[in-house]
């Protein structure tokens, strides 16, 4: 038998037919490429349901029928072996997540049969609100997936379908904080701090940061959540800056034997995210005690509420161009750094 030209993902001997339609649209049937008692051949119509044309192809080819792809259970399936493994993987830890969510109440349902009433249904019985909107950012994306495999001709049910709302965060590291941080912390965490204030970088950008990527009079960053390159530069009108000073300073150690990461351990090992998150909670805490020990207990509150993360929205907030906050941050769109970023309000003058 001749290798298919065409529609190469179909069964052996089951052809596909498109024709095209005065309204503009294709029309698609399925045949069973078959032979007459005296050789001649004979194309048996299997109607134009994927799922169906392969049931009856099935029969005749007297197997057990294939596995129903019209089900969200397929899909699924689908989406885990061919496109989670492209992604990051944090990002596939937390689809896994997701979808596990999405199965226990899609994963038996025709794609076809899923509306947005459904969606939305789903949106209002899960009561981790937030997390309900990752789940149906996650599902809208397997739908268009779907579409692009051609299990679906509809329209995305998950488009229109309104998210739950979300106050982002709007904790604002104050300088009393950050210092009562700050004077606690070990070399490393100091480094690291100031990294990711003078540059506004993510906390894994900041940790992979090398020292080869110091050329030229700036450093240069590869964003990993969005790819894009900054430079961001260390010297203006021959005046060194502090994010200059700062390298100088960590590069300058005596114990530094490590010539490839800028944040090392005082054993000369890379600085991780575990490692980090221990060093941040041990400087916070010691300076929530000594808060607490000087009776201020609402001081001690806040400083515990401080998390690393806060770093870049505290940069983006004390750079007073709004334009250039963005730049720094890597945004494309400046609305996204003033409504997520920027934590402290506009300065403004009295009305005398």
């Amino acid at each position: 038998m001749r290798p298919k030209k065409s529609a190469r993902d179909l069964p052996p001997r089951m052809l596909m037919r498109v024709r095209p339609t005065k309204g503009g649209k294709d029309w698609v049937g399925y045949y069973y490429n078959a032979r007459t008692e005296d050789g001649k051949r004979k194309e048996i119509p299997l109607g134009r349901d994927l799922n169906e044309a392969k049931r009856k192809w099935a029969e005749l080819e007297c197997v057990a029928a294939p596995v129903d792809t019209s089900l969200m259970s397929h899909v699924f399936d689908r989406y885990i072996r061919h496109i989670l493994p492209g992604k990051a993987r944090s990002t596939q830890k937390d689809n896994m997540d997701s979808i596990k969510q999405l199965r226990s109440v899609f994963d038996t349902a025709p794609i076809d049969a899923i509306t947005p009433q459904m969606i939305a249904m789903y949106r209002d019985t899960r009561s981790a609100k937030i997390r309900a909107n990752r789940e149906l950012a996650l599902l809208s994306h397997i739908f268009n997936t779907a579409r692009e495999w051609g299990y679906t001709s509809r329209e995305n049910p998950c488009r229109g379908v309104r998210k739950n709302k979300e106050e982002p965060r709007d904790f604002y590291a104050s300088k009393k904080i950050w210092d009562a941080v700050y004077s606690l912390a070990c070399d490393e965490l100091k480094d690291a701090m100031d990294l990711a204030y003078l540059t506004g970088q993510r906390p894994g950008d900041v940790l992979k940061m090398k020292v080869a990527d110091i050329q030229d009079g700036a450093l240069l960053v590869k964003q990993g959540k969005t790819k894009k390159f900054l430079r961001i530069v260390l010297e203006q009108d021959g005046i060194r800056s502090e994010l200059g000073k700062v390298l100088d300073r960590i590069l300058s150690r005596p114990h530094r034997i490590n010539k490839s990461n800028i944040i090392t351990t005082m054993q000369d090992q890379p600085l991780n995210k575990w490692t980090l998150r221990l060093r941040f909670e041990r400087a916070r805490s010691a300076a929530a005690e000594n808060a607490r020990f000087a009776g201020d207990e609402d001081m001690a509150s806040t400083i515990m509420q401080f998390q690393f993360r806060d770093i870049r929205p505290k940069a983006a907030s004390e750079i007073l161009d709004l334009q250039d906050a963005s730049k720094l941050l890597g945004h494309s769109d400046k609305q996204i750094t003033e409504t997520v970023y920027r934590r402290i309000g506009e300065s403004v003058k009295p009305t005398r």
